[in-house]
């Protein structure tokens, strides 16, 4: 396999264990991803690592350090570290198993993709696999990674396993804090009845191809068109808010398909050179970094 695994170590169901690779399921590729650059010189910016007092420092240098009261660090090397051994370190040790709809959506976080180390172990991978199919269950473990302990929910997928990260509870805020000042309307039954109507004529099979991300796109394009002297830019005006008179009205509308298309404002073009770098621009365009 070409990628290369995030975390390596075992799988351990009661007294069946067997060794285990973790893969990132996700990827951002595909990003546009941009780099600072200064504009008065054209090159790109360098972060550099720095002391206040001695100035530059090279970061393999450097360590850890925990405030534990105004200017005063506790440091930490990475033998410290460690020093801290946890058995979900070094395995995933499933703790019970629980229905899928038991966990609160707001909980999963990232996947990745649990795949057997070659060998005898692979045998036991499928027992625990076909075993976690037959009960139709969620497996629940721990899992340092990243320099955290995570909670893991292990679902079976095919022929491997994908692990959520969870999230812990104090890292999800409650819903009731947001929720509680929405007013208390009566949704009038003729209308929920409209709606739920065009949903029926809305609803469809997922499809993860079927959405592109236009944003990213339009900066792709963005790009393109720079590179080539900023012609062709399109800038989209922000829409006016909806208001609606008669909401009735607008759901049979929009039930029978004859809500009036909204005008399409003209685009607006913007022209401007692009400033090109020192380094030879490239062919394809830069991808954004994520986060």
């Amino acid at each position: 396999m070409a990628a290369r695994p995030t975390w390596q170590g075992h799988l351990k169901l009661s007294l069946v264990t067997c060794p285990v690779a973790l893969y990132t399921a996700t990827t951002t590729a595909s990003d546009v991803r941009f780099h600072l650059i200064n504009p008065k010189t054209h090159n790109r910016i360098r972060m550099v690592a720095t002391d206040p007092d001695t100035g530059p420092v090279e970061r393999s240098d450097l360590v850890k350090g925990y405030e534990v009261s105004k200017d005063e660090y506790v440091l930490f090397d990475e033998a410290d570290f460690e020093k801290v051994r946890l058995e979900s370190t070094k395995t995933i040790a499933i703790d019970k198993f629980v229905d899928e709809a038991d966990i609160d959506r707001l909980y999963w976080d990232a996947p990745f993709f649990v795949v057997p180390e070659k060998g005898v172990g692979v045998e036991a991978f499928a027992v625990i696999r076909e075993a976690m199919r037959s009960a139709g269950k969620v497996a629940l473990g721990q899992l340092v990674l990243r320099g955290k302990e995570r909670q893991l929910a292990l679902e079976v997928h095919g022929k491997g396993l994908v692990a959520y990260t969870l999230r812990a509870k104090d890292e999800v805020k409650k819903a009731s804090d947001f929720f509680d000042d929405i007013p208390a309307v009566a949704a009038d039954p003729d209308m929920v009845d409209i709606a739920a109507r065009i949903i029926g004529q809305k609803e469809a099979a997922f499809d993860p191809a079927d959405f592109h991300d236009r944003y990213d796109e339009a900066l792709r394009e963005m790009v393109r068109a720079k590179a080539k002297g900023g012609k062709g830019l399109v800038a989209a005006p922000e829409p006016d808010d909806t208001n609606v008179i008669d909401l009735m009205a607008a759901l049979k509308a929009s039930l029978t398909g004859q809500a009036a298309a909204p005008r399409r404002p003209t685009a607006k073009k913007t022209t401007g050179g692009a400033t090109k770098a020192k380094a030879a621009a490239p062919k394809k365009p830069p991808r954004r970094k994520a986060g």
